[in-house]
């Protein structure tokens, strides 16, 4: 029986610890790339997909995620009596009204693995999606998730996304073992986490994309703490290959790593060269400090 993929889970809770200071108040996910929320990108790359209901796995710090998502009815009120209607609209359509938000606690860090078991009352026996908020891909023609769901329709079997990595940057990544040549999607045969140099199965690292089917929600219960203490969703995906299919994709578009502050700035350049309202004056900004 073939399923619609219309639940995706946003793993929300960590502390941001590479951005302090400003994220012992303020979420990582809601820093802007110009002027909306990281958050805002995933989300709206999901909703092009053709997810309808957003799962956030969040913590007690994230509480302005949800007040984002959420109508506020004084500002409304305000930006009709100034007659600004253009950004009436903006904030009214934040998110489109056939969407809905769940939010759910991760009490404790104890990795993405345990991040994503959180969620699973909410998902039930269906497969689901999963985006890093870290990972912005831009690509508006046929958005990253769109492109994992495409794969998972054919194939009906788990799909993640993966991006080819230098030798150097593999260690940071789960690498992908494939069973043949990757020719944009092939079957794994194995997943390792962080391997050490020179003992990485391929150079193929997984991002923040993910499409899986429900039976990850049973080996993350069973799962033991992995790599830093961790439940690793990485392992569990390794154990899934041995009951399903499981696909990587070579995604198309342009990921930009915003867990890491030159990542983030990276992507705060290019995003503000392509603003409608602000792209050829940023240019001009950008060619004036003759870098």
């Amino acid at each position: 029986m073939k399923h619609v993929i219309r639940k995706a889970v946003f793993p929300v809770a960590g502390f941001g610890t590479r951005f302090l200071p400003v994220t012992k108040s303020i979420p990582k996910e809601m820093l802007p790339i110009v002027d909306k929320p990281m958050i805002q990108y995933a989300v709206e790359e999901a909703v092009a997909a053709g997810i309808r209901e957003l799962i956030f796995v969040t913590s007690a710090n994230k509480n302005s995620i949800g007040d984002y998502f959420d109508s506020n009815v004084e500002l409304e009120h305000l930006l009709k009596r100034q007659q600004k209607y253009d950004l009436l609209k903006m904030v009214q359509n934040i998110l489109p009204e056939n969407v809905s938000c769940v939010f759910v606690r991760q009490h404790a860090m104890l990795g993405l693995g345990h991040a994503i078991l959180c969620a699973r009352d909410v998902v039930g026996d269906e497969p689901f999606a999963i985006l890093l908020v870290d990972d912005v891909i831009d690509n508006n023609k046929n958005p990253c998730l769109k492109q994992l769901v495409d794969v998972y329709e054919k194939e009906q079997g788990s799909v993640v996304a993966v991006q080819h990595l230098a030798e150097e940057e593999l260690s940071k990544y789960g690498v992908v073992d494939l069973a043949g040549v990757l020719d944009h999607y092939a079957r794994m045969v194995g997943v390792v986490e962080k391997p050490k140099a020179g003992n990485a199965p391929s150079h193929f690292g997984v991002v923040g994309r993910y499409v899986l089917t429900p039976k990850i929600f049973e080996l993350l219960a069973d799962m033991r703490p992995g790599a830093g203490g961790e439940i690793q969703l990485t392992d569990a995906i390794a154990q899934l290959l041995e009951d399903e299919a499981v696909f990587a994709l070579e995604f198309e578009g342009k990921r930009y790593d915003c867990g890491s502050k030159l990542g983030y700035l990276e992507a705060t350049i290019q995003y503000g060269l392509k603003h409608p309202e602000i792209s050829k004056d940023f240019l001009k900004m950008l060619k004036a400090l003759k870098l």
